[in-house]
Formats: C-alpha cells, sequence, structure tokens
C-alpha cells in the first residue's frame, strides 16, 4: 500500500510538471519610443481569439491619456457587414519602465493580459506583438499590407519564439475607412 501512495504521489508530481510552462521566455524589443508607436495600426496577422472572431479590416488606435497611459481603441467589421463597425476600448500601461515593450492592456476590469513587442521596424511601420503564454501573436502595419518579405521574416521569428504559426489568419483589409 505504502508503494501504491509513493508512486501515485510521484506520478501526480511528474504529471504537474510537465503541466508546467515550458516555454522560453519572450523576447522583446530593447527600446521603445511610446510617441512613435501611438497612432493607428492595420490588423495583418493573427493567432485566432474569440474576441476577433469573424471580423475584418482590424485596427487599433493607440493615444496617450493625461496621465502616462494608452488608450486603445480595437475596431473591426464583421464578415458580411462591411459598414457596421464593432469597437472595443481599453487601456494599456507599461508596469516596469525598465522594460517598455512589456505592456499590460485592459478592456474589461479586473481583467488584463500582456501585450508584448516582439519585433518593431526601426521606422515604426511594422511590429509583432504576442503574449508570453503563446496563446496571442499580432502582427501589425501601418498600412494595410506588408511586402512579403517582411511578412516572412516576422512569421520565421515567430516560429522561432515558440508560436504556432500555422494557425495564423490573414486578416482582409478590404473596408474602405
Amino acid at each position: 500500500m505504502r508503494f501504491m501512495s509513493a508512486f501515485s504521489t510521484l506520478a501526480l508530481a511528474a504529471l504537474c510538471m510537465s503541466c508546467a510552462s515550458s516555454k522560453a521566455p519572450l523576447p522583446v524589443v530593447s527600446s521603445l519610443e511610446l510617441p512613435k508607436y501611438l497612432g493607428s495600426w492595420y490588423e495583418i496577422m493573427r493567432l485566432p481569439n474569440s474576441f476577433e472572431s469573424g471580423l475584418t479590416c482590424v485596427m487599433a488606435h493607440y493615444s496617450l491619456k493625461a496621465n502616462g497611459d494608452l488608450n486603445v481603441v480595437n475596431s473591426g467589421h464583421p464578415q458580411n457587414s462591411k459598414g457596421t463597425v464593432k469597437t472595443a476600448t481599453g487601456t494599456a500601461w507599461i508596469p516596469d519602465h525598465k522594460e517598455p515593450a512589456k505592456l499590460k492592456v485592459r478592456f474589461f476590469w479586473p481583467f488584463s493580459g500582456d501585450y508584448w513587442i516582439i519585433a518593431l521596424d526601426p521606422n515604426y511601420q511594422y511590429a509583432m506583438v504576442g503574449a508570453p503564454s503563446r496563446e496571442y501573436l499580432w502582427i501589425l502595419s501601418r498600412t494595410r499590407s506588408l511586402p512579403e518579405a517582411t511578412l516572412q521574416t516576422l512569421l520565421k521569428q515567430a516560429n522561432e519564439q515558440g508560436f504556432d504559426t500555422s494557425k495564423l489568419i490573414r486578416t482582409e483589409q478590404d473596408c474602405l475607412d
């Protein structure tokens, strides 16, 4: 009986250890000039998520609040309804100013999520944002599309960082502003 109890304990411990996150730390860009990041971004690709399900022409707009946080307005058109726009407004902030590319974002209090900038064009023309869990990933651009070579470079980087790029959805950007 004692053997079974010890075996069960060891088996449970092994199972728990295998459930623990084995993901490598997610590297982020080394610097972020927040004023350059402000403005509108088109979503080029994303990992599927419930809050954007069925949306096309997805965009994010970032503006500075008086307290230094960011106002975040995400918008998208439901498929088959290009005239209607759905929006979600939230707040983003930098919890640790020693790591400015590791932001938190909140759309529904008290829940917040990681918004880590893992790639950023030197001229702030494209960005790749993800979460350390690897459950969320967005490729963003200042324009409705990215050159294919740039997109392939970002996809390779995302794959190397442990994201399942085979699940990425290309976001249609065929709506008029």
